[in-house]
């Protein structure tokens, strides 16, 4: 199951790069240290709701949007909680144990 914080992160960050934007330039529009932003994207600090609003504003995005892209991850990954790991492979076992017992 993912973290939120590092979901949150990830999405701040990619809608970022995807405006072409610096962290610097975020930070300073957010009115955030740098390293406080680097850490928020990398999942290290948990941004408040306060925080996450300047960020947005930064970013010229509704934090709607941000709320949204990080749901709708989080129902992926939960989608793929039912598939298995490894394919199941038929245990031959339980016939041969059957077979040593009727003798």
């Amino acid at each position: 199951m993912p973290v939120l914080r590092n979901e949150i992160g990830e999405v701040l960050r990619d809608a970022r790069l995807t405006q072409g934007k610096t962290l610097r330039d975020v930070s300073s529009g957010a009115r955030v240290s740098l390293g406080y932003l680097s850490e928020v994207e990398r999942g290290q600090k948990e941004a408040s709701s306060e925080l996450l609003a300047s960020i947005c504003d930064a970013l010229d995005l509704p934090m709607s949007t941000i709320l949204r892209e990080v749901s709708d991850r989080f129902a992926h990954a939960e989608s793929l909680t039912d598939v298995p790991v490894m394919p199941s492979i038929p245990d031959t076992v339980p016939e041969l144990l059957s077979s040593m017992r009727s003798r």
